[in-house]
């Protein structure tokens, strides 16, 4: 709190109590503490407040046989039916509160506390994001499940696989053979996915297990941690040529061994600065991207007055991608031995330096 106060005039209050992870209204309070208020209206007693004998009185009525069992709202109603008043309806629930009485009886689902993930990506090969959607058969409630991997910071659908149910042991089999055939090293891959039945089986955490990979799962219910494969997934269901409904598990296949090249070679994706998924995996980027400078270049010097922002420019390729970017926090020690600690948060735009903090 002290070193709130002292950084709060230069830096601001809000974003240091921020960085210290300090609640501002807790701050201002201890900040009145120090200054000497709030201090009286602590001795001071409400007139309206009940007795001590009053508070008994109500909490023997509540326990009383009679009205054990009905509401505080029940009880008051067949007091005044009685001649009786003894306090506000609010008033019961405040001395039941203190005395623990005011609870769920019933027993409930207590959800464990689930980490956002923070995946982060310079280049192919390093995160994977996989997922199952689910294709219509040919007649009602019939069903064959698709399932795609896809690489998070080129977007090229490394394996996918269409079978007749979903299971862990078919993803076992789609991720052991994906991670062969690209060749990946133990100790350098993470695969993110949600929390379905198949991504959460002991088949597949045994694998990635094995293999060295990290695996990495979103919160319930939330689909903004699995961006990328939710956006495959609608680009293909979104084609003209997607079908409302698939003759047979080979009709499926069929039309994934035309979509996925496709997607992969000729989709020129609008996050990969125009490129297509096949060029950002394997590099062919820069070469593409001095191509369309040369033909930029050769545009505006033929007719510079429609460029009226200047000399046109290819667009520019990701550096990294990631899913809930991480906050990245940085240390840097002065010559005087003290620290500052730079903190910068997502979604905002400014940075927090403190300094001398001990």
């Amino acid at each position: 709190m002290e070193r709130v106060s002292e950084l709060g005039d230069r830096l601001g209050v809000a974003p240091t109590c921020d960085a210290f992870g300090i609640a501002r209204a807790s701050f201002y309070r201890w900040l009145d503490r120090q200054r000497g208020k709030g201090g009286a209206s602590r001795g001071r007693r409400s007139p309206r407040r009940l007795t001590e004998r009053e508070r008994r009185e109500v909490l023997a009525v509540l326990h009383d046989l009679e009205y054990v069992d009905l509401s505080p709202g029940q009880v008051i109603a067949r007091l005044l039916d009685e001649g009786r008043y003894l306090c506000s309806e609010r008033t019961m629930y405040r001395i039941l509160s203190e005395c623990d009485e005011v609870r769920e009886r019933r027993d409930q689902l207590r959800h464990p506390g689930y980490k956002k993930p923070e995946l982060l990506a310079t280049g192919p090969n390093e995160v994977w994001s996989w997922d199952i959607t689910k294709l219509r058969g040919p007649a009602k409630w019939t069903y064959y499940y698709l399932y795609v991997i896809l690489d998070l910071f080129s977007r090229y659908v490394v394996g996918w696989m269409v079978a007749h149910r979903e299971a862990g042991v078919l993803a076992r089999r789609l991720i052991a053979e994906t991670i062969e055939r690209q060749g990946i090293e133990p100790g350098k891959l993470t695969i993110h996915a949600d929390r379905g039945s198949s991504m959460r089986s002991k088949p597949v955490a045994f694998l990635l297990s094995d293999l060295g990979v990290t695996k990495s799962h979103s919160r319930p219910y939330c689909a903004s941690d699995n961006p990328y494969s939710e956006s495959q997934f609608k680009t293909m269901k979104y084609r003209p040529e997607f079908p409302d409904r698939f003759g047979s598990v080979q009709d499926a296949r069929s039309f994934g061994g035309v979509f996925f090249p496709w997607y992969n070679t000729e989709h020129y994706h609008s996050g990969l600065g125009w490129m297509t998924p096949h060029d950002v995996h394997f590099g062919l980027c820069e070469v593409k991207r001095r191509r369309r400078a040369v033909v930029l270049a050769e545009a505006y010097a033929k007719t510079p007055e429609r460029f009226v922002h200047g000399m046109p420019t290819p667009a520019e390729l990701p550096k990294e991608v990631w899913i809930n970017r991480p906050t990245t926090e940085t240390e840097n020690r002065s010559t005087d031995g003290s620290r500052q600690i730079e903190i910068s948060r997502p979604g905002r735009n400014m940075e927090v330096v403190l300094e001398g903090i001990a």
